[in-house]
């Protein structure tokens, strides 16, 4: 992995008196080109763009203001939009007992290999090793058992924000694969299964919109297979993107709708209206802060990070460019005056007045950190009472009137936020491969394709698919089988087993 220390000067905030010296554009880009070097292009610019910074433990990642603040505007949506559907927050303790831990079967097995303990206390051993949860389903769902006694103590829905950690070991990625990271974690109990179908996809509309209207990354919706689905679960739906550099589908967010499995296993019973006991249905849904890496996958390019207006903690970054003779400190309270303006239009706008840096320097920076929009202001733009914008998406360059200033920023971060997403959909829909046969599989796969293939939705046919594809980029797998399904004509074949089709799904390498 690279990306160890920031390459970026240190600021040098001058001896009084003396000349200061001007930093120039040094050792400021990237080393690496996304379309060249992926991995290290990635772990290069997360470090550069002072989104992360790396930790003493493999796999552990401090995130940094820059990351925080797009957490913090996805949590204050997301928080909102689940008190609307009066789901409350609440927090339950980090560690689990082992007892509880192993209750359910299926969901212990496919977490135990990630699970950390706490075996020591000082310097003596605990009596019982204690777990960290790797998700909640069996720290809270004893107390669901407790709280739950009859009708009109459902539905109970509750959500947390906090931390879990999954001990992984497979290539550790900043935001992608941490041993530690913040999510959401949504867990509620229903009378009937037909509001916990209700919930699940009304969750995972609230996932597709961060997505897709906050990060302007395209995702699809559908379900995942049984062999994909999560541990212990009734079934997963989720939210797929796909990341063209790489060929490789991610899993946005899933919410699960968990069927009376977990209920069984810890007696969450209710009675009913006609006094008779019945068993909860239940859900368990969550997106974590992989969101931002895939948003920095997608759009990131060779000069940094690229960020969507709607997330971004500062959305306009105003730079004075001042020469030899010009009235610098007119060009300094013209700036001062842009940002404020800015400002109280309830634009995120930032002023760099740091005399020791060039104005190309800090364009570099700010283009570095991905801030949307740029404006320049100069002795002639001092002078026409306008401002120079420049655009971070394409460089485009445009002239504005001080007079119309927030309207015409606001509108141009608008198009910015728009311009990303259609650029990010065109580009995931071009690599998009209908195959129908094993051949067309693996000539797709070759080609890095999200591939749409018809599939007679058997187990023991995936499980062979990802024995055969098994290599170094790792074995192929369904990434979902999409709820948009395209028509599939009778007598269509399963690309892998020949045997009749039964629906589409999505297929590829995956992170």
């Amino acid at each position: 992995m690279a990306g160890g220390e920031s390459k970026k000067p240190k600021a040098n905030a001058g001896a009084g008196g003396k000349k200061k010296e001007v930093k120039k554009e040094t050792g400021l880009g990237l080393s690496n080109k996304k379309d060249e070097n992926f991995g290290e292009w990635y772990s290069e610019v997360v470090v550069s763009g002072e989104m992360i910074e790396y930790y003493d433990i493999s796999g552990c990642y401090i995130l940094r203001p820059w990351a925080m603040a797009i957490w913090e505007i996805m949590q204050e949506f997301f928080d909102a939009e689940i008190k609307k559907m009066k789901i409350k927050n609440c927090y339950f303790p980090l560690f689990v007992s082992p007892g509880v831990l192993q209750r359910e079967k299926d969901h212990i097995e496919g977490f135990a290999p990630e699970v950390a303990w706490v075996t020591k206390s000082g310097e003596s051993d605990l009596e019982v090793p204690i777990a960290i949860r790797p998700t909640s389903e069996t720290v809270m769902y004893p107390y669901y058992s407790k709280w739950i006694r009859g009708h009109r103590d459902l539905p109970l829905r509750l959500n947390q924000w906090c931390n879990v950690v999954r001990w992984e070991f497979s290539h550790p990625t900043p935001f992608i694969r941490s041993r530690e990271f913040l999510w959401q974690e949504g867990h509620t109990a229903f009378a009937t299964k037909e509001e916990a179908d209700a919930e699940v996809l009304d969750i995972l509309e609230l996932y597709r919109r961060i997505y897709e209207e906050y990060l302007a990354v395209p995702v699809i919706k559908g379900k995942k297979s049984e062999l994909e689905k999560f541990a212990g679960g009734y079934y997963t739906t989720t939210v797929e993107a796909f990341i063209p550099d790489t060929g490789r589908g991610i899993q946005g967010a899933t919410s699960h709708c968990l069927g009376q499995n977990f209920a069984k296993m810890f007696e969450i019973n209710f009675e009913n209206e006609k006094g008779e006991k019945a068993m909860v249905w239940q859900n368990s849904w969550a997106y974590t802060t992989r969101t931002i890496g895939v948003m920095i996958m997608v759009h990131g390019d060779d000069k940094g990070l690229v960020l969507p207006p709607k997330v971004s903690s500062v959305q306009v970054i105003v730079v004075p460019v001042p020469y030899k003779d010009a009235d610098t400190q007119g060009i300094f309270d013209a700036c001062t005056a842009t940002a404020n303006t800015l400002c109280e239009a309830g634009i995120r706008a930032e002023i760099d007045l740091r005399d020791n840096y060039s104005p190309g320097w800090k364009y570099s920076h700010w283009e570095m950190k991905g801030v949307p929009l740029r404006i320049e202001i100069g002795p002639k733009d001092f002078a026409k009472n306008q401002v120079r914008a420049v655009r971070r998406d394409n460089s485009t360059k445009s002239d504005i009137p001080q007079a119309s200033l927030v309207e015409q920023v606001e509108k141009i971060l608008d198009d910015i936020q728009q311009s990303l997403f259609d650029a990010a959909k065109q580009k995931r829909e071009a690599c998009i491969q209908i195959v129908k046969t094993w051949d067309e599989f693996i000539d797709a796969l070759g080609k890095k394709k999200m591939i749409l293939a018809p599939w007679c939705d058997e187990e023991e046919v995936e499980k062979d698919v990802k024995a055969r594809t098994k290599g170094e980029m790792g074995a192929v797998k369904t990434l979902c089988s999409p709820f948009d399904q395209p028509e599939l004509p009778e007598g269509t074949m399963c690309f892998a087993s020949g045997k009749p089709a039964k629906k589409w799904s999505y297929w590829g390498r995956s992170y």
